[in-house]
């Protein structure tokens, strides 16, 4: 089942994703977009997920993973990338990422239902 796969940008307008893909060599982002694609495709069989954040695990070079979300079952937030070497950090950094995604929706929902009422 294909999956609706986005990045997340925050508040100020920043990519985290984006700017992370933004620096990778050639051969290593074709690797990245292929990843992202297969996502997009509804294949999660390379993601672990720890905790509420999914490492999407990509074997070649130093070991690049994409670091993402679900919200749903059809929508998938990239939060960012990095490597194993990084993973631990990289992971906190994914789950502050989706701490503050989370927030920033519910405060839109709570916004909208006052518009509503």
């Amino acid at each position: 089942m294909p999956l609706t796969v986005t990045e997340y940008i925050r508040e100020d307008g920043s990519r985290p994703y984006q700017a992370w893909f933004d620096g990778l060599p050639a051969q290593a982002a074709a690797k990245v977009a292929t990843a992202r694609a297969r996502l997009e495709m509804g294949n999660t069989s390379a993601v672990k997920w720890i905790g509420v954040v999914g490492e999407y695990r990509i074997d070649w070079g130093p070991g690049y993973r994409i670091y993402l979300a679900r919200d749903g079952e059809e929508l998938v937030i990239l939060l960012g990338g990095g490597t194993k070497r990084r993973q631990r950090a990289d992971v906190e950094r994914a789950s502050a990422l989706w701490a503050e995604y989370k927030k920033r929706k519910s405060a839109i929902s709570r916004t909208r239902e006052k518009g509503n009422a």
